[in-house]
């Protein structure tokens, strides 16, 4: 459960802004859209792979520069 302390006089729009970036943080989410569909084992590998090697290429670019 996230808990959001709200100090005297502070704003709601602040207390909600405090609010959704503990969301964000927590994946809380991106884990229920991930629940909503399955996806096979072997398209999370793939999916995971393809990051990898995307993320590779990055930082080979900018080890080049």
């Amino acid at each position: 459960m996230i808990i959001v302390p709200v100090k005297e006089g502070e704003s709601i729009d602040r207390s909600l802004k405090k609010l959704k970036r503990k969301f964000e943080k927590t994946g809380v989410v991106k884990e229920l859209r991930e629940r909503q569909k399955f996806t096979k084992p072997s398209i999370k590998h793939r999916e995971a792979v393809n990051k990898a090697i995307y993320i590779q290429k990055i930082h080979d670019a900018e080890a080049a520069m």
